[in-house]
């Protein structure tokens, strides 16, 4: 057993030093209050409403100065961290990915993933990451990421639950207009693959906010309100996702023809 804590935040647009301090005070206090996983929500540090040329202007590497920064707080604090950030790849020709670092307790990165599914105008300033969607085993268990719009498709959370997630995390800025759909998604996905779904919502910007956990049950343990910053902290319990198994056959009845040579780590 273990808990996880979703920052629920609102950036300042283009303000990136007072949004890292912002985060990282934030990121303490759900260490304090007992939090052993703490995320941050898509493109927190630069705000999501940009023009194109202001996040190639703000995008750093992975060894930049932002995800340097938690990995020193998460050597510091013991604590898995998710930190998601617009990303430049001098060796993929510069592009722009919208990405998140997956930092373990000992600050250790242990990988990024790239949004693989662009929402609208995120096409005008970003590049798509591969439909390669990772599992990372993090100290407190088998995590996966879904950045935002990739929540919304069945196929990468069951893709992520057949390599052995238990715990798929959502970093997003999901909007007002499409609150309806967080609501059935974020359950769906859950209950769809029996494990854990994470989803954790910007504040302002228009962010629809109600960051929540998700049990392998479909049921919401813990919900953000709607409209302002808050951090939410949650149980997270490895064994239900295989109690959840045991009890809803969805794998082992599932056909292998839908994904040939498919095995459930």
């Amino acid at each position: 057993m273990a808990t996880v804590a979703a920052i629920q935040m609102a950036s300042h647009i283009a303000q990136v030093e007072r949004n890292r301090k912002k985060a990282e005070n934030m990121v303490r206090e759900a260490h304090a209050r007992g939090a052993q996983l703490i995320v941050l929500p898509e493109l927190w540090m630069t705000g999501y409403d940009l023009e194109p040329a202001l996040f190639r202007r703000y995008a750093e590497p992975v060894s930049g100065p932002t995800v340097q920064q938690f990995q020193v707080l998460a050597r510091e604090l013991q604590t898995v961290l998710i930190v998601p950030f617009p990303e430049q790849d001098a060796r993929d020709g510069n592009r722009l990915y919208i990405s998140a670092a997956v930092i373990n307790n000992d600050g250790a990165v242990l990988g990024v993933q790239r949004k693989s599914l662009l929402w609208g105008q995120e096409k005008e300033a970003f590049s798509a990451g591969p439909l390669d969607y990772q599992v990372f085993e993090t100290a407190l268990g088998l995590v996966g990421i879904l950045i935002c719009y990739d929540l919304e498709f069945p196929e990468p959370a069951r893709l992520l639950a057949l390599k052995g997630a238990q715990l798929i995390i959502c970093p997003s800025v999901w909007s007002k207009t499409a609150e309806p759909r967080w609501e059935i998604q974020t359950r769906a996905r859950a209950l769809d693959n029996l494990c854990y779904v994470l989803g954790v919502n910007a504040a302002g910007s228009g962010a629809c906010g109600r960051s929540r956990l998700v049990n392998p049950w479909g049921q919401v343990i813990t919900e953000a309100g709607s409209d302002r910053e808050e951090i939410i902290l949650a149980p997270f319990d490895p064994s239900m996702v295989k109690s959840a198994r045991q009890h809803i056959p969805y794998f082992s009845d599932y056909p292998s023809a839908f994904i040939p040579g498919w095995q459930l780590k």
